[in-house]
């Protein structure tokens, strides 16, 4: 049995002494830190980009999450394959809508809201406000033009409900469709361009287009330059998300495909909005037919207009 001795601490000489009592003792230093080992990578990268790089991602970080587990894919028949699509809470949604109104500079859309969680809830759902949004208020605004008026006669126009909803989901789905296919091909041509998939690139475009909801209720205002000043103030928030979530995608590209790239779609948004705004809210007053009053002494008499 041990005695109280044996049980106190003491107080040890140095390595020598220990060694030369137990040869067979193994001793650890720790006075010299473990060497990191540099250049992992096999390359260095810029101090300018280890931010991009972040809010891009790799492709060792998507492999990452598929070695994980944390993606997982059903049968696209099943009802379960597009169920995840629409696999979002209201805070997600909500807190994409922010990003989309009020985008922080330098940062990048897809990897800050989307590349987590991609849905097409938040898309699909903006989308219908914004064609019923457009219908409605080119409606009013058409109404308010011509009120007052004793030879206009208001008349709604249903067709706006199907040109709207035809040209907003084109869009939506055309245009991200191409971008796509486009960047996969630059992908292959360019092996350091970072790709985006298409559900991303579809959720962008959903998101981006929230802005002109509101835009679109205050177009009903009669003045074409509150429209357009609107007009323009949207197209310079919702395309400043498009140009800082695609920019950084092909910006190692060849300078002029690159500059090409976002020169299109900038372009592609802005006929977007100066279409919708053309056709549905300044369309050219037409010259209604006076009405004929049938006289007394069997003459017709035909009113003009003031």
């Amino acid at each position: 049995m041990a005695t109280v001795d044996d049980l106190k601490f003491q107080e040890f000489d140095d390595a020598a002494n220990l060694l030369a009592a137990n040869p067979d003792a193994t001793t650890i230093s720790i006075d010299e830190p473990a060497e990191i080992p540099k250049n992992q990578h096999g390359r260095l990268q810029e101090p300018g980009r280890e931010e991009d790089d972040e809010l891009l991602g790799t492709d060792d970080s998507d492999k990452t999450e598929l070695l994980a587990g944390q993606k997982k894919s059903a049968p696209f028949w099943t009802f379960e394959y597009y169920q995840t699509f629409f696999d979002v809470d209201t805070y997600q949604v909500l807190d994409r809508i922010k990003g989309s109104v009020f985008p922080v500079p330098g940062k990048n859309f897809v990897r800050l809201y989307i590349r987590s969680n991609p849905d097409l809830y938040g898309p699909f759902w903006i989308c219908a406000t914004l064609v019923f949004t457009i219908a409605v208020s080119g409606n009013l605004s058409n109404f308010f033009i011509h009120l007052g008026k004793p030879t206009y006669h208001y008349v709604p126009e249903f067709r706006k409900v199907s040109i709207a909803a035809t040209t907003i989901y084109a869009y939506a789905w055309l245009v991200p469709l191409a971008l796509w296919g486009f960047l996969m091909w630059r992908n292959s041509k360019v092996m350091n361009i970072v790709s985006y998939s298409f559900l991303e690139i579809v959720c962008v475009y959903g998101y981006s287009l929230f802005i002109y909801i509101p835009t679109a209720i205050l177009w009903i205002i009669p003045q074409k330059v509150v429209r357009w000043v609107l007009m323009m103030f949207s197209l310079c928030l919702s395309g400043s998300v498009l140009v800082m979530t695609f920019w950084p995608a092909v910006r190692d590209d060849n300078r002029r495909i690159a500059l090409a790239t976002v020169g299109t779609i900038v372009l592609l948004h802005a006929l977007l909005a100066v279409g919708c705004l053309a056709y549905f809210f300044d369309a050219p007053e037409l010259d209604f037919p006076a009405p004929i009053i049938p006289a007394h002494n069997g003459t017709t008499v035909i009113t003009k207009s003031q």
